[in-house]
């Protein structure tokens, strides 16, 4: 029972986490206050919600195939194939922001051109895609603890 404590707690302290850097990334990633200083650091927390997403799949897959109930269990539940496959989604609409930022870094070292105003919408846009997806994956997570 220990080592369930310790999954659902290193799964949930990557789940907040994610929820820090999405959040950061979404209020940082505006037209108006784009500069120099928001481009470094819109690269550097992509990376960290990169690396954290990467520690979210890790910790689940840990549950699925260590934590009490196994693997047979949670793959016969549907909400959880409606879990993996929204996560899933939300690592390929991260992409696209991912590429952006790392762009704009590029430019910004090598010119020291800003990002457009329209393009800072659009990635803005796929953040926010994100940012809603997730508040789903925790609804979902919620029915499934309840047994549904």
């Amino acid at each position: 029972m220990t080592l369930e404590a310790f999954l659902a707690a290193f799964h949930l302290l990557a789940i907040l986490t994610l929820v820090v850097f999405l959040t950061s990334e979404a209020a940082l990633c505006r037209s108006e206050w784009m500069n120099a200083a928001v481009v470094k650091r819109l690269a550097r927390l992509d990376l960290i919600y990169g690396i954290t997403a990467i520690v979210l799949l890790a910790t689940g897959l840990a549950r699925l195939y260590f934590g009490v109930k196994g693997v047979s269990w949670y793959v016969s539940q549907p909400l959880f194939h409606i879990k993996v496959t929204l996560f899933v989604l939300m690592g390929l609409i991260s992409i696209k922001p991912t590429l952006t930022f790392r762009r704009w870094l590029k430019a910004l070292n090598a010119t020291g051109a800003l990002p457009a105003e329209a393009e800072v919408c659009s990635t803005r846009r796929w953040v926010m895609v994100q940012s809603h997806i997730l508040p789903v994956i925790a609804v979902i997570a919620v029915f499934w603890a309840r047994g549904w």
